[in-house]
């Protein structure tokens, strides 16, 4: 049977030593970033792909060990698994990987926001499709930047199926988040709204929302909005 040992020495395999400072930069590890103290070991997101494609049968107790991980990398792959089997499993199984995956988010191990990105819309937003959607206002509420911005993410499932409702409840409640990472998935949301379901409901989010949102929240929402629009936009703030 596969371990979650088999899994770390094969990332360990593909890792390349000189991209760990790059690596702990770019995912802002120093001291007082959002990423302190997360541990890297060279190994970068195509790499760590391509290692996943051979464990997608992990077994759960696996997933976990490689979730509670202080590596960066085995997280990223402990996710990555868990989407595959997400996308793979009968109603039952995804109901037990949801469980699974929102404990791992709960206990503060999807915690960078690459592992948010990676996961939360293609197992938490599918499997809240035609559910109640209760639990993403909780998190919208959390005082964790990782749960808050899991809340949002994980409503790009419902714009991709056309359905903008959640995303703009959950902005109502991020709207104001002081955090950067929380105001770009905010934006990045509100423009995928503009471009996938209706830009129309966009600019009316826009015109009653624009003067108060963070310039950062701000600017990724209008990216797609022609350029007098832009202007006009970054002038009610």
């Amino acid at each position: 049977m596969t371990t979650a040992s088999d899994v770390r020495e094969a990332l360990a395999a593909a890792s390349v030593a000189s991209d760990i400072p790059a690596l702990q930069r770019y995912f802002k590890t120093g001291p007082g970033q959002y990423g302190e103290g997360d541990v890297f070991i060279g190994v970068r997101v195509p790499a760590v792909r391509a290692v996943v494609r051979g464990f997608r049968d992990l077994d759960e107790n696996a997933i976990d060990e490689l979730l509670d991980s202080p590596v960066h990398e085995h997280r990223l792959a402990a996710l990555f698994v868990l989407v595959a089997q997400f996308g793979r499993a009968d109603p039952a199984a995804r109901e037990r990987i949801t469980t699974r995956y929102v404990a791992a988010v709960r206990r503060g191990r999807v915690n960078n926001w690459d592992l948010v990105d990676s996961s939360a819309e293609f197992i938490l937003g599918e499997f809240l499709l035609d559910r109640p959607r209760g639990l993403l206002s909780d998190l919208a509420a959390s005082d964790s930047v990782w749960d808050r911005r899991t809340a949002i993410i994980s409503t790009f499932a419902f714009i991709k199926h056309g359905d903008a409702s959640t995303t703009l409840e959950i902005a109502d409640v991020l709207l104001t988040d002081p955090h950067d990472l929380v105001q770009k998935a905010v934006g990045w949301m509100l423009r995928e709204i503009g471009k996938r379901v209706d830009q129309v409901l966009l600019t009316r989010y826009l015109d009653d929302n624009a003067s108060r949102m963070p310039r950062t929240t701000l600017s990724y929402a209008i990216e797609h909005l022609s350029p007098d629009r832009r202007a006009h936009y970054r002038s009610l703030r």
